[in-house]
């Protein structure tokens, strides 16, 4: 009798498991294994066995493991993208640390969504995946042009506004890595590091160098 109630105990808590919160442990568990290696070296069974599931209930959930993949990526996307919804009413660089410290947030708290987001979608990288990446980073871009109340960015405005996205994400994973700057200081450098672009920038387009004033006198004001 003991041993029959002891097995009937060790389960139910499974058992009343949501589907929405069953799918949102599979995920989880699948984000931390896609953060440290590549999709192509992650099989169903190492999911299953992170998450303390079945391969069966994987499948059963998601139909394989690129389903899961690319659930699992829309899912950290979708995650950062709602910390980067703009705030407003501030000034423009005001609003950018604000920004960045919401993205920090991010990566600070969901780490292995940050990482495997990241390391699905390089530039390269077609389909849905690549999509799901590019989507996160147009919406980033976006949110820093209404930033900047720059209705339409020249090429060169757009360039610099790309490498510095591209900056941030490099110095997130960086920071993940490592952790031996504070974050307060890499946010700020980042804001510097966005100012010295424009600054670049701006001697090769006029539009650029009356953004960088004004951005300039806005902070001074």
């Amino acid at each position: 009798m003991t041993p029959g109630k002891s097995a009937e105990t060790a389960r139910p808590t499974r058992r009343r498991l949501s589907v929405d919160r069953r799918r949102e442990e599979l995920m989880a568990a699948a984000l931390e294994l896609f953060s440290k290696r590549d999709a192509e070296d992650v099989s169903i069974d190492d999911v299953a066995s992170a998450a303390g599931a079945s391969r069966a209930l994987v499948y059963h959930y998601f139909g394989g493991k690129q389903e899961l993949y690319v659930a699992a990526l829309r899912s950290a996307a979708e995650q950062l993208e709602s910390r980067l919804r703009p705030q407003g009413g501030g000034r423009p660089l005001d609003e950018l640390s604000a920004g960045l410290t919401r993205y920090f947030d991010f990566v600070e708290e969901h780490a292995a969504g940050f990482a495997a987001l990241l390391r699905g979608g390089p530039a390269n990288r077609a389909g849905e995946v690549g999509e799901i990446v590019d989507g996160v980073r147009q919406r980033l871009f976006r949110l820093i042009q209404k930033q900047m109340r720059v209705e339409q960015p020249s090429p060169v405005l757009r360039t610099t506004l790309r490498s510095w996205i591209a900056s941030v994400e490099t110095a997130g994973l960086d920071w993940l890595e490592h952790r031996d700057i504070e974050r307060p200081t890499l946010e700020k450098m980042l804001v510097d590091h966005m100012v010295s672009l424009l600054s670049v920038a701006a001697g090769y387009d006029p539009d650029v160098n009356r953004l960088l004033i004004l951005l300039t006198q806005e902070q001074l004001a």
